[in-house]
Order: structure tokens, then C-alpha cells, then sequence
């Protein structure tokens, strides 16, 4: 079946899955009628697949060091080892930033670095990372462990010499709860070798990320979008997250995917080749927007939790995506680096009150939920009262 007009592809959107040609054709628009249009289809499905209910989590970013053997062309965040600003955290610090975010009511750490090739213990990179899991599981066993990247998990594996799958299983162990999809990029070769041509390529993360599922281990995904990637590319990157997540589904995987986030680029401090190329220090917004419809068009039924990032969107931005689409607008975070370091206009930190409040102007409910969204009735002292949010590709 051919589709060429956008009403009917809108329309078949609420009954079939759209090829990749057809949401091309959405994302290519220009007429801001139109674009209207898309965003009402996309704020339809939103209300259709996960309710009217905006969540959101209490969580705190560490991201250990900055200290990375790569060369990102967009990250203002890593640094060579004796480099101005860098930096490596010890135990000590780690474990206090941990006991502060308890006192936030935080039921999740989010836990992500630069790769540190001297991060080992006794000669082993796994030793470390276990050791950070370790520093956090110990005495905070109920807080949710968010951690770890397909990059990173590549990267371990090839410091140790040993499989994926040997990897994965060792932090899981040890108590990591589920692994962030990022590192993805775009899930694009050719954009890869431009953005981050030292990282893992497309096949490896998707790899990666399925060996997770296999493994019980839940994931997030991501796109950074906004720079140098075509329309094309974009919907291929979407593609290629809604066939991972099929065949979790139709294999019967134990994990999948539970949720994307669109993250658009921001270039005020990224590495000047980029940022000339690209031409602009912040993300345009309009875009960002119609991405987000056609992404929950394109992935809702299989991953029906959208998320925008206010860090780079600010609260107001954010607050618009909830509209063309999302169900939920992150965390709390407390402190982070990656984004703000590269010009970022969102800030570090959100209270809990603001969100909430960003919410209820939109005139929906709010609430607070956990990693793997469920209900956190209370964001008060452990231990959390829990229930399932109706969000089918979260179970796990």
C-alpha cells in the first residue's frame, strides 16, 4: 500500500505501523498548518498509548570522570588525563554524592564517564567499574543503578579481552539495574565518522544493546540530532531502535527498551570544526518538536515512553514536547556535566516542584515514577511504595 498524502499517512497512523517513506514525508514538511496537523496525530497517540499522566524521576547524574581516550567532534566534557579541568573522582566522593541525592529522595543514580584508560584494579577495567557499582550497591541497595553505556560496555570488553556478554553479566551482578542508550548518535555510519569516528559503529551498538535484552538488563534510547544528519538518517536511526525493540518483543526477550529520549545538539561549546559546520550554538526548537511528533508516531507503539531533554531545551522547551508527543519529561538530575559543558541552556539541576509545576500548567497530571516507571508513591524516606505504570515495553 502507497501513501503520498500526509492526512492519509496521519491517518493510518493510528492503525498501522508507517514505513520509513512515510515518515520521511512527515518529517519534510514546512507548512506550519500541516506541521500542526502531525503535532495533533502525535499528542493522539500520545493520549492513546500512555494516558494523559506526565512522569517523571528523582535521580542524580555522576559522571565519574572526564578523563576519555577519545575524541568526540561535539563533547566540550572530556579532557586528557593532565588537562586543565579534569578530573577523576575517588570513592569517597562518589559515595557522598550518593548519600546527598538520598536526601533529594532520589530513587536512581544515572552513572556515566569519559574512557579512562587507566581506570583498572588489578590490571582489570571490569575490576573498576565493579568497584564503582560496588561503592554505590553497598550501602544504598535500594536505589536504582543507571549506568553504563554500549561504548562503555565496548569499551571494557576490549581493555579485559573478554566477551559482551561476560561483561554485562558482571556489572548486572553486581547491581547495576539498567543501561542508558547512549553513545547512539545517530545510528548512521556515515554521520558516525564525522561525530565520533573512534567510537563503536552502528552494528556494534545495536549489538550491545540486544545482548542486553538477552541478558535481563533493561535500556534506554536515544538520537543527538540537529547537526550534521539528513531527514534520511533520522528516520534510519528511528528504524533501526523500533526493529530492536520488535524483535525483543517478538523473541520474548526478559528486557527491552523502555524508553526514548531525543537529545538535540547543542554547539556553543562543542569543539570549534563542528560548531562552524554546524552554525548555530543552540538547538532550533521547532525542530527538536517536529522530531519528537514523528518519533512517537514512528515508535509509540513499541516504545511508548518519549522523554525531551530540558537540559538542552530549557523547562519551557521541554514543556512544548509534552505536547507534541512526550509522556515524560526526565529527571531531576542534581548535577550535570556532559550538556552544560558544551553550552547547554537548561541548567544542572531541576527541584521537583518546577517540574511539577511545568506540568500542571499544561493542565495534565503529574507523577512521580522510577526507572523502569513504576509509581513512586512517595518521595519521602525509603523504602518506595511501587506499582506498574500501563508501560508494556518496561516490563521486564
Amino acid at each position: 500500500m502507497v501513501v503520498t498524502t500526509v492526512d492519509a499517512i496521519l491517518e493510518r497512523a493510528f492503525k498501522y505501523d508507517l514505513s520509513p517513506n512515510e515518515a520521511l514525508l512527515l518529517l519534510k514538511q514546512t507548512d506550519p498548518s500541516i506541521i500542526a496537523e502531525i503535532r495533533k496525530t502525535a499528542d493522539m497517540l500520545r493520549q492513546q498509548q500512555v494516558g494523559d499522566t506526565v512522569t517523571y524521576v528523582v535521580n542524580r547524574n555522576i559522571n565519574f570522570t572526564n578523563i576519555c581516550e577519545q575524541h568526540c567532534s561535539f563533547c566540550a566534557f572530556r579532557r586528557d588525563k593532565y588537562a586543565d579541568g579534569a578530573y577523576w573522582l575517588e570513592w569517597e566522593q562518589i559515595h557522598a554524592k550518593v548519600t546527598d541525592a538520598l536526601r533529594f529522595g532520589a530513587t536512581e543514580i544515572c552513572m556515566q564517564g569519559g574512557l579512562n584508560p587507566e581506570a583498572k584494579i588489578n590490571g582489570k577495567s571490569l575490576n573498576y567499574y565493579i568497584k564503582l557499582v560496588e561503592t554505590i550497591k553497598k550501602d544504598f541497595p535500594q536505589l536504582h543503578l543507571h549506568a553504563f553505556s554500549p561504548q562503555e560496555i565496548q569499551f571494557i570488553a576490549r581493555i579485559d579481552g573478554i566477551s559482551y556478554i561476560n561483561v554485562i553479566e558482571a556489572l548486572r551482578a553486581a547491581g547495576v539495574g539498567s543501561m542508558p542508550g547512549t553513545a547512539a548518535e545517530v545510528l548512521d555510519d556515515d554521520v558516525r565518522r564525522v561525530l565520533c569516528p573512534e567510537k563503536i559503529d552502528t552494528v556494534t551498538w545495536l549489538e550491545i544493546v540486544e545482548t542486553a535484552h538477552k541478558l535481563a538488563l533493561p535500556t534506554t534510547s536515544t538520537m543527538l540530532s540537529g547537526h550534521i544528519e539528513t531527514p534520511e538518517q533520522q528516520i534510519r536511526h528511528l528504524e533501526k531502535l523500533r526493529a530492536l525493540q520488535k524483535t525483543a518483543i517478538e523473541k520474548s526477550y526478559p528486557a527491552r527498551i523502555t524508553e526514548f529520549i531525543l537529545l538535540p545538539f547543542v554547539g556553543k561549546d562543542a569543539p570549534k570544526p563542528l560548531r562552524r559546520r554546524v552554525g548555530r550554538d543552540q538547538p532550533v526548537l521547532q525542530d527538536a518538536l517536529l522530531l519528537t511528533a514523528v518519533a512517537r508516531i514512528y515508535l509509540g507503539n513499541y516504545i511508548p515512553n518519549h522523554q525531551p531533554s530540558w537540559v538542552k531545551l530549557g523547562l519551557a522547551g521541554a514543556k512544548q514536547a509534552l505536547t507534541w508527543g512526550c509522556n515524560d519529561i526526565g529527571g531531576t538530575l542534581m548535577e550535570e556535566h556532559i550538556t552544560t559543558m558544551a553550552g547547554a541552556i537548561g541548567g544542572t539541576c531541576m527541584e521537583i516542584q518546577d517540574l511539577q509545576n511545568a506540568i500542571k500548567e499544561l493542565g495534565r497530571p503529574h507523577q512521580q515514577r522510577d526507572t523502569l516507571y513504576q509509581v513512586v508513591s512517595y518521595n519521602t524516606a525509603p523504602p518506595y511504595r511501587q506499582t506498574r505504570l500501563n508501560s508494556p515495553a518496561g516490563t521486564v
